[in-house]
């Protein structure tokens, strides 16, 4: 062994010999009271703290892996005082020597470790929505029926109904009864809420008085947090003191510190209420005077505009009433009358005038016309004269009357056909001769043929 020939040892030797020896420990869990909390390191992001029961205490060390991953499971940081559950090894820091125990996981122990699940449940609703703002109900200024949620067994119920009377005694009160404490109060919780809601009051007072963090736990249970964010009923919560908050005041429509002041919030005091009528009344009758103001300012302003538009068109009408007036056909009328007269007498004489000179101008053209167009007519009929005559000639040359000229007649019978056969006609038959000068009746006596 080191040291077995009495040979002294370094301070680094030693410290290393018992490095080896604390290596040797196994990992342990182990649960304290945190104290002398430093960190996070600003630079290295390490914690170096205390941890110590009623009797002894020794130094840790949480990396920052270590601490960033407890921040996050527990939702918060390390605090003195805060009991929290260590799994780790002790370890000899060889620069001093000195013996810490070296965290390698981190949890909240007791009380701490309800905060934690309490934190985790919180953001869980947190990311759902049922603590966004926007999806709070609206709860009545003035309401006039309340009803409250509690233990009716308790001092709470009164105080909340002496507080309702003292501010507003017009303000009707309703309470159901429920547990407030407990592993069964919940459920209890849930049902009164139903209960509530279905007797229709303008909000809901969901109140407890103080208590420890474990008498208040039931209040930070989810399907009751569930049940007062679906109320159909506006929730206003006041659970144990300012410090406290629960879930089901995080998911309320109004989070208030105590029972009082949930009951102050839901009945606003009658002075206050008379303070705030005289002061909507001031409010109105200073709306209604600036109003009516600015009303008869803009009734003047037209009547104003009404009067100078109705001036300007009475001053044209005027305008042109008098150049209507100043015209001849209504300061003369009948001067429009002789005017046309002697127009039409002028017009009838100078019609008379000129009747003979166009008769004898119409004549002249007449004439003119009427030669011209014999003229054109001679012309036109000369070529056709000749021709005619011509084609008289020779019919007249071929003519039967020529023939009978000579010495020749012709015979027709009783029908007028002419006769070129004797055998065309019988003995005793009329007939008619034509001669060269006159015509005879003859009636036939004999017939024969030329030979005979």
């Amino acid at each position: 062994m080191v040291g077995a020939k009495d040979e002294p040892l370094s301070v680094t030797e030693a410290v290393q010999v018992a490095k080896g020896q604390v290596a040797q420990i196994p990992t342990m869990v182990v649960m304290g009271e945190v104290s002398g909390f430093r960190g996070p390191n600003a630079r290295s992001g390490h914690c170096y703290f205390e941890v110590k029961d009623a009797t002894a205490s020794m130094a840790t060390i949480a990396w920052r892996g270590v601490y960033q991953d407890f921040v996050e499971a527990a939702g918060a940081q390390l605090r003195d005082g805060l009991q929290i559950q260590m799994v780790g090894a002790f370890d000899v820091y060889q620069n001093t020597g000195k013996l810490s125990f070296v965290a390698k996981r981190i949890t909240v122990a007791g009380e701490g470790l309800l905060r934690q699940q309490v934190a985790e449940l919180a953001r869980k609703l947190e990311r759902e929505g049922l603590m966004d703002p926007a999806r709070k109900r609206r709860i009545p200024a003035f309401c006039t029926r309340v009803c409250v949620v509690t233990s009716l067994s308790g001092s709470v119920i009164e105080d909340v109904k002496r507080t309702l009377r003292r501010r507003n005694p017009l303000v009707q009160v309703d309470a159901v009864g429920c547990a407030v404490q407990g592993k069964h109060a919940p459920a209890t919780i849930i049902r009164a809420l139903g209960v509530a809601a279905a007797s229709g009051p303008d909000a809901i007072l969901l109140v407890r008085g103080g208590g420890s963090f474990e008498d208040l736990m039931c209040f930070n249970d989810e399907a009751l947090a569930r049940a007062v964010a679906s109320c159909p009923v506006p929730v206003i919560t006041g659970i144990g003191h300012e410090p406290d908050t629960s879930i089901c005041d995080m998911v309320s429509d109004r989070r208030c510190s105590t029972p009082t002041a949930a009951a102050e919030s839901a009945a606003p005091a009658m002075n206050e209420i008379e303070t705030l009528i005289s002061q909507r009344g001031v409010r109105l009758g200073n709306a209604m005077a600036a109003l009516i103001q600015t009303d008869a300012a803009a009734v003047d302003a037209l009547g104003a505009r009404a009067a100078r538009s109705m001036e300007a068109r009475l001053s044209r009408l005027a305008v042109f009433v008098d150049s209507l007036a100043s015209r001849r056909c209504l300061t003369s009328p009948m001067s429009t009358l002789e005017d046309r007269r002697r127009t039409l007498d002028l017009t009838g004489e100078r019609l008379h005038a000129s009747i003979p000179k166009s008769l004898a101008r119409s004549r002249d053209r007449v004439d003119d016309e009427a030669r011209h167009l014999f003229l054109a007519g001679n012309g036109l009929l000369r070529p056709y004269q000749t021709s005619v005559a011509r084609h008289a000639a020779t019919l007249d040359a071929l003519s039967p009357l020529r023939v009978l000229g000579r010495g020749y007649a012709l015979a027709r019978d009783a029908e007028g056909h002419v006769l070129s056969s004797a055998s065309q006609v019988q003995v005793g038959d009329s007939i008619s001769v034509l001669l060269g000068e006159g015509r005879l009746g003859a009636t036939v006596t004999s017939a024969g043929d030329a030979a005979s």
